[in-house]
């Protein structure tokens, strides 16, 4: 494998061949060379073929290739600009001194090239960190990693202690030894000293209760409730007004009171996606309601009533 004969001052061409590159190649297959193989040997990736060893040998690489490229590329822009014979002679201007001494041509021209610069040297920022880090991770001494694993096992000990002391409530409760206790069942005061109550929140809550405010989703219900049993009550009214038996002309009274009924329905079933979109707790989602159903629950009630 190239990377396990790797040396740390090889030649640019090793670099190349490390990033399983061509030379002449543009910035772009630099780039994504680098981070195909970042991927591969990065340690955190969870890969199988990860390797710290390996994955700091194509940093250094990419940082190599990186320079060589650029430095062609420079190279190659500058002989382009000496052979331009329609470049203006004018005197260059106080704007061509700004984006660092970065580029040449026209001020656009140049503040692409300084972007791509400073991307450029962001990268090559990014990476010595990396390499700095992983070096100060390698460098960890055996007690470090003893300490780790005492660390590990204090709190697996922890988790199995927690969940006894949590079997054994259970255990109790289903036993029924705190049925006995003073006070159970009961509500806590409106303002408690109990120690399992953060008092600042308790009285916080209970003081927007006692003026009044309520979440929007429990608003959101309420309006609901109250809704359909509004129209509930409504469509029975109306069937009752209608009485019976249905002549044609109340028939047809009576498919309009229904076609507005179903209109009111859809409305309210708009709300409840509405409702069911800000509610906190999935078992408190309501369920849309049928016109259909409703009109025949309407029905049945007009009958009772009848009877």
């Amino acid at each position: 494998r190239m990377l396990s004969g790797y040396k740390t001052k090889s030649n640019v061409k090793d670099s190349y061949k490390i990033l399983e590159l061509e030379e002449g190649c543009s910035l772009d297959d630099v780039r994504n060379s680098y981070r195909t193989l970042a991927k591969k040997y990065h340690p955190d990736s969870g890969s199988a073929t990860a390797d710290s060893e390996a994955f700091v040998k194509v940093e250094e690489a990419y940082r190599v290739v990186l320079s060589d490229v650029a430095t062609k590329k420079k190279s190659n822009e500058n002989n382009e600009e000496e052979e331009d014979q329609f470049k203006s002679k004018a005197p260059q201007h106080r704007h061509y001194l700004s984006f660092e001494g970065v580029g040449f041509g026209t001020p656009s021209q140049r503040e692409k090239q300084y972007m791509q610069f400073r991307v450029d040297r962001a990268t090559e920022q990014v990476l010595e960190y990396r390499k700095q880090r992983l070096e100060s991770q390698y460098a960890a001494t055996d007690l470090m990693k003893a300490k780790d694993v005492k660390e590990s096992k204090k709190v697996k000990i922890t988790q199995a202690v927690e969940r006894l002391v949590e079997d054994l409530i259970q255990e109790s409760m289903a036993k029924g030894d705190f049925d006995n206790l003073s006070g159970k069942g009961k509500p806590l005061q409106k303002f408690s000293d109990c120690p399992h109550i953060d008092p600042m929140t308790h009285n916080l809550n209970r003081i927007l209760i006692d003026n009044g405010y309520q979440p929007e989703w429990i608003l959101l219900q309420k309006e609901i409730r109250e809704t359909i049993e509004r129209l509930r009550k409504s469509i029975v009214v109306s069937r009752s007004n209608l009485g019976g038996p249905m002549t044609p002309y109340r028939q047809k009274q009576w498919n309009r009171i229904c076609e507005q009924f179903v209109e009111d329905i859809r409305k309210l079933n708009k709300r409840i996606d509405n409702f069911n979109l800000v509610v906190p707790i999935l078992s408190r989602q309501m369920v849309h309601f049928s016109a259909d159903k409703e009109l025949v629950r309407a029905q049945k009630t007009y009958e009772t009533l009848m009877e």
